[in-house]
């Protein structure tokens, strides 16, 4: 006999167990279906557990900086593995927590693969490949991720060839690696062992790296790679790897030339495919494009009564994205009408050195939506903590439209950016116009300072630059 339910979440990552604990909050009688580690791929082999690696790169670099500071150290030098395991022990604290949210908010957790089975029903399958659960529940949300995207001839082997879940946990210390992809993951990926001594092959197929990004962002951060000993090939195609005992020869075009790189990794990041594989969308109205299932602004499917979230929907693919599409699908769900999501408000973090942030439209998307522009720019040459800290690289970059004074954009390289973006999140959530940013007082001295100059900046009254 099927055990009833208000909600079914299948999937426990940032977007699903949140979903479930706001469920729960809404008295709701609430179950998880997760396969295989609760927080998902974000808190065991993504957001977290990458930024406590970058966080090792940093203090490496910082160690073979000392002299800067007036301080000296005798071969500085790390063990690898123990890196490694950091990294892991972090990911593990934070899924037991995550264990003891749900435990908490008194939501049922069920241990397997979940599928649609009918109308408001989820059958659970147990990691013995046998029956485990029936669950019945009026509304179903699918919160089950994505994957790394594998170009044919470069699948990853676990050994020469990784995608993020082997670059996280490797072997060795590469002394030369190649990364094909130079996105969110491509860049930090790149940007950690590059810190970490290795000699490091950025390829990108567009015509510059961190192509989403704001174009002068993503020109600062490819001189600032290359500067720091990294080679970065763009308009690049990757047409062949052969392997060769330990290490492997990646033949890349650019430029209307062929070359051979050697190396002993090569790290494959290249985007994501959403699981809507063996989760029961056959034969029901989920439609699914490029593989990811389509909804409307709050999560809700062609299905009566199936919601979807996260990695498995629509661009941007972001955990904070997912959790708070969570939020609003639920609360859809409990008749309360939220705010339907707009991604136009949704911050883009990349954590490589410099760190990048970013929300709201670039200039050049600005203007080809239509808008006369005013840009302000603010370098951290010009901020007393950034030159304090010894980190006074990057700029502060912000795009209104002249005739409203609205922020359309702002985007930031530079230290600690990616904790100041929300400054600018709020701004736009509250509909800010450049008058009531002029008007706001920031502390002195903190680098934060930089995005007070840049609204400055665009009409002309800039101070300290």
């Amino acid at each position: 006999m099927a055990e009833q339910f208000d909600l079914v979440v299948v999937g426990g990552g940032p977007g699903g167990y949140v979903a479930a604990i706001r469920g729960a909050q809404l008295k709701m009688k609430v179950a998880l279906v997760e396969r295989e580690h609760l927080g998902g791929i974000c808190l065991n082999w993504g957001c977290i557990p990458t930024k406590a690696l970058l966080r090792a790169s940093e203090i490496n670099h910082l160690l073979h900086s000392l002299d800067q500071y007036g301080f000296a150290a005798d071969n500085p030098r790390y063990d690898f593995a123990k890196v490694v395991k950091r990294s892991r022990q972090v990911s593990g604290q934070l899924s037991s927590g995550v264990k003891g949210l749900l435990k908490k908010n008194k939501v049922t957790v069920f241990d397997g693969s979940g599928k649609l089975a009918g109308p408001g029903k989820v059958a659970v399958t147990g990691k013995d490949g046998k029956p485990a659960a029936e669950l019945e529940a009026r509304n179903i949300l699918l919160a089950t991720g994505a994957r790394a995207r594998v170009i044919p001839g470069i699948e990853p082997d676990g050994k020469l060839i990784w995608s993020y879940k082997e670059a996280l946990v490797p072997d060795t210390m590469p002394k030369k690696l190649v990364v094909i992809g130079s996105g969110a993951i491509g860049s930090e990926f790149a940007s950690f062992f590059l810190n970490m001594g290795a000699e490091v092959t950025l390829i990108e197929v567009m015509d510059r790296i961190l192509p989403v990004e704001d174009a002068e962002v993503s020109a600062f951060v490819q001189k600032s790679f290359a500067k720091q000993g990294m080679k970065i090939l763009t308009g690049a195609r990757v047409q062949g790897v052969r392997k060769s005992g330990d290490g492997l020869t990646v033949v890349v075009e650019a430029g209307n030339k062929v070359q051979e790189i050697q190396a002993d990794r090569l790290i494959s990041a290249v985007g994501i495919v959403g699981n809507v594989e063996n989760i029961g969308l056959e034969g029901t109205r989920v439609k699914v494009e490029r593989t990811h299932v389509v909804t409307d602004p709050y999560g809700q499917t062609g299905e009566p009564g199936v919601w979807a979230i996260g990695d498995l929907t629509g661009a941007p693919w972001l955990a904070h994205k997912a959790s708070h599409e969570g939020i609003i699908a639920v609360e859809a769900m409990a008749g309360m009408h939220p705010h339907a999501m707009d991604v136009s408000n949704i911050p883009g973090c990349t954590y490589c050195r410099p760190q990048v942030a970013s929300v709201g439209l670039t200039e050049a998307r600005a203007k080809e939506a239509g808008h006369e522009v005013r840009v302000g720019r603010f370098p951290f040459i010009g901020n007393g903590k950034a030159i304090a800290l010894g980190e006074p690289e990057g700029f502060v970059k912000t795009v209104f439209d002249a005739k409203t004074g609205a922020l359309l954009g702002a985007h930031m390289v530079g230290p600690e950016v990616t904790e100041m973006i929300q400054g600018y999140t709020i701004a736009r959530t509250l509909e800010t116009t450049e008058a009531e940013l002029m008007h706001t007082v920031f502390p002195h001295p903190t680098v934060s300072e930089a995005m007070h100059e840049s609204v400055l900046d665009a009409y002309g009254r800039v101070i300290h630059i």
